[in-house]
């Protein structure tokens, strides 16, 4: 009885050292948490913005560092079958701001066409912007190498976006004579939709690491209504910082 027991033993000890030494043994599948997981839920970007089309007599005016902020609220869904894959949709505010030097753009005018002024010759305002906000919702495919740690995780995203538009307006400050001295240092505001497309769509791009990403968008529509200005398309690039 005692060999018998023996020989079980020994059996059962080679049999347990045996499979967990089988290199034929497929290794233990990785998981994924795809549920309370953070997932860019939260999105600013800061761009710089590009006036894709528009006259030369209009592009030679623009000025400087045409900045943008853009801020999202956003829902994550991941992929069951694919978790560095995932769904995000939501809902935001993007704005434009486009510097003229010597140009004023009467966009409360009632011409038929949007009326570019040019100021270099006369009189002329020292600081000059085109201001524009749309409320967007914005649809993103995202992928993220490590799904359990997307904060130190390479991440890119493909999508679209469309937006509505909820007011342009156009600012000018410092009013000077030709010599370029100051004549009035009032600020004056415009404010019209007439001339401006209120619906407009985007494709979307953007690739990073951890919070921190590059990101683009190209306007698939025109800023401006056919015919009172030339086909004119919002370009934006920037960083997106993102988390939550």
């Amino acid at each position: 009885m005692r060999k018998l027991l023996a020989i079980v033993l020994a059996l059962t000890t080679f049999t347990t050292a045996f499979a967990q030494e089988d290199p034929t043994q497929a290794p233990p599948k990785k998981t994924y948490k795809i549920t309370n997981r953070s997932g860019d839920h939260f999105m600013v970007q800061l761009a710089t913005n590009i006036w894709d089309g528009t006259a030369d007599t209009v592009k030679d005016y623009l000025k400087g560092f045409n900045r943008s902020a853009n801020a999202y609220i956003m829902f994550n869904k991941p992929f069951k079958g694919s978790p560095k894959l995932s769904l995000g949709i939501g809902v935001g505010i993007s704005t434009s701001n486009i510097y003229f030097d010597k140009m004023n753009v009467q966009i409360a005018s009632t011409k038929p066409n949007l009326p570019f002024i040019r100021t270099d010759t006369g009189s002329y305002y020292k600081k000059y912007k085109l201001s524009t906000t749309y409320a967007e919702i914005p649809l993103e495919l995202r992928y993220t190498a490590d799904p359990n740690n997307p904060n130190k995780s390479l991440k890119a995203a493909i999508g679209v976006k469309i937006g509505t538009l909820l007011g342009a307006h156009t600012k000018a400050k410092d009013l000077k004579n030709a010599a370029g001295s100051t004549l009035n240092s009032a600020t004056i505001k415009e404010s019209s939709k007439s001339y401006f497309n209120t619906t407009r769509f985007a494709a979307t791009a953007r690739v990073g690491y951890g919070l921190f990403s590059v990101f683009g968008s190209y306007n698939i529509t025109n800023i401006f209504k056919d015919g009172v200005a030339p086909d004119t398309k919002l370009i934006q690039v920037g960083i997106t910082i993102s988390g939550l």
